[in-house]
């Protein structure tokens, strides 16, 4: 996938914590889509925590959050109650919309390569283009600077 932005957000309809989420339900709407690799993991969990507390000032934007793993809903729900998370998360457990964003990737940890979701997040203006990606997603802050993209939407 080009990093070039503007383009056209991939269409998706998912399982969510909060019921099904679909590109169909959100349009007209702005939203942020940040991929993570699993639930319940520190950078992960770092990650959905920064974008919970942070959730009521994107709701007062207009915007719509979601966190997004190859985890089931089960696995999300459970990582939803112990972190007291509120964003809701969806599960692309085929992986599908993580390689139409092209964030699932060969990834090396302790000398092992294997496949996995590279933490990345995407904004979404209401005329369904991602407008700013981050690719290779260092936690600190992060959710702070997302919300600041967002609202000069």
């Amino acid at each position: 996938m080009s990093e070039q932005t503007p383009f056209e957000a991939p269409a998706f309809t998912l399982p969510a914590t909060n019921g099904e989420a679909s590109s169909a339900a959100l349009a007209g709407k702005p939203y942020v889509l940040f991929f993570y690799p699993r639930d319940d993991t520190s950078g992960c969990t770092k990650e959905n925590i920064e974008f919970t507390e942070l959730l009521p000032e994107f709701e007062k934007a207009g915007i719509a959050v979601y966190g997004i793993s190859k985890d089931t809903l089960a696995s999300h729900e459970k990582f939803m109650t112990k972190k007291e998370l509120t964003v809701p998360l969806i599960s692309d457990a085929e992986g599908d919309l993580s390689e139409r964003y092209g964030v699932f990737k060969e990834k090396k940890m302790y000398g092992k390569t294997f496949m996995g979701i590279e933490r990345s997040t995407f904004l979404v203006d209401g005329s369904g283009q991602v407008v700013r990606a981050w690719r290779k997603v260092k936690v600190p802050g992060h959710a702070a600077e997302v919300l600041e993209a967002a609202r000069a939407l």
